[in-house]
C-alpha cells in the first residue's frame, strides 16, 4: 500500500459513513446509530431518529423505507468494515503470530475508536428480521473464517498451541468485540493502546512463543 493509499484509508476511517449519500441519508443514519446505541433498537422510533437529524419524520421515508432498513444499512457497513480489517491482516506478510497480532490490534482499535457504532453493529443483530439477518450473519462467518485461517496457519507452523481452533477463534473475536461495550473515550487508554494490549493477550492465549510477541 502506498503512502497516498494509507492517507486515504485513514481519512475514510475518520469519516465512517462517507460511503452513505446523499448528505440527508447520512445524517439520518448517524442519528439512528446514536439513538440505537442510547435507547436500543426497539425503544427507538422513526420520529426519534428524524428529530436527532433535524428533519421531519416524513423526510426519513424518502431515504429509508423502514427503521429496520436503517439498521440493516448500519449493520452491513459495519460488518463489511470489520471483515475488511480482518482479511487485510490475514492476507498480509509476516508470520502467523504477526498476522494474528495485526488482526486483533486493528479489530480492537476499530471497536474502541468507533465504539458507539460498533455497539449497534455487534449487539443489535437479533433485531433484524429473518429476511435481513442471514446476509449479515454470512459476513460474521467470513470474519470468523479469516481469524480461524490465521490460527490454523499458526498451528501448522508450530507457532501456536491450540487444541480447539474453532473455540479459540470464537473466544478471540468475542474478546475483541466486547471492547465496544465498555470502552470510554475519557478512560486512561487510547484505542491504539487497547489494541496493543489485546494483541499481546491473544498471542498469549494461543501459546505463541515469547519471541513472536
Amino acid at each position: 500500500m502506498t503512502q497516498d493509499e494509507r492517507v486515504e484509508d485513514q481519512a475514510l476511517d475518520e469519516m465512517p459513513w462517507a460511503e452513505v449519500t446523499p448528505d440527508a441519508a447520512r445524517r439520518l443514519l448517524v442519528a439512528a446509530v446514536e439513538a440505537f446505541a442510547e435507547r436500543g433498537y426497539h425503544a427507538t422510533t422513526t420520529r426519534d431518529i428524524a428529530s436527532r437529524a433535524g428533519m421531519s419524520p416524513a423526510a426519513l421515508y424518502i431515504h429509508y423505507k423502514t427503521k429496520e432498513e436503517l439498521l440493516l444499512r448500519i449493520s452491513r457497513i459495519g460488518h463489511e468494515k470489520a471483515l475488511d480489517i480482518l482479511r487485510a491482516a490475514a492476507a498480509g506478510e509476516g508470520t502467523p503470530s504477526e498476522r494474528l497480532a495485526e488482526a486483533v490490534r486493528s479489530f480492537v482499535r476499530w471497536h474502541a475508536g468507533h465504539h458507539t457504532t460498533a455497539r449497534v453493529v455487534q449487539y443489535e443483530l437479533d433485531s433484524l428480521g429473518e429476511e435481513h439477518r442471514p446476509g449479515v450473519v454470512a459476513l460474521r462467518r467470513q470474519s470468523d473464517a479469516a481469524v480461524r485461517d490465521i490460527i490454523n496457519d499458526g498451528v501448522k507452523a508450530g507457532e501456536f498451541d491450540v487444541p480447539d481452533v474453532p473455540g479459540t477463534t470464537l473466544a478471540v473475536l468475542s474478546l475483541c468485540i466486547d471492547v465496544a461495550r465498555w470502552f470510554n473515550t475519557e478512560g486512561r487508554r487510547t484505542p491504539d493502546e487497547v489494541g496493543a494490549l489485546y494483541a499481546d493477550l491473544v498471542l498469549r492465549m494461543v501459546g505463541a512463543d515469547r519471541a513472536q510477541r
